[in-house]
């Protein structure tokens, strides 16, 4: 029972594609991961920055209103 070569070969490649396919899917999950992480970030540090902004104007409106 002899097989062709080109058996072999066309094996070897749909390992091979499978192989990469994985790789791929792997790297490009992390790669959106670190994306989400980063952006979450960045709505953080907004939301903070809004935080303070809306303190600082509450504090300012009680100055002028006399409460302070």
């Amino acid at each position: 029972m002899d097989v062709p070569v080109w058996i072999y070969l066309v094996v070897l490649g749909i390992i091979f594609s499978a192989l990469m396919a994985v790789k791929t899917g792997r790297d490009e999950r992390l790669a959106e991961e670190a994306d989400v992480e980063k952006e979450g970030e960045i709505y953080i540090k907004r939301m903070e920055e809004e935080r303070e902004r809306r303190k600082k104007l509450k504090t300012v409106s009680l100055e002028r209103n006399g409460f302070r």
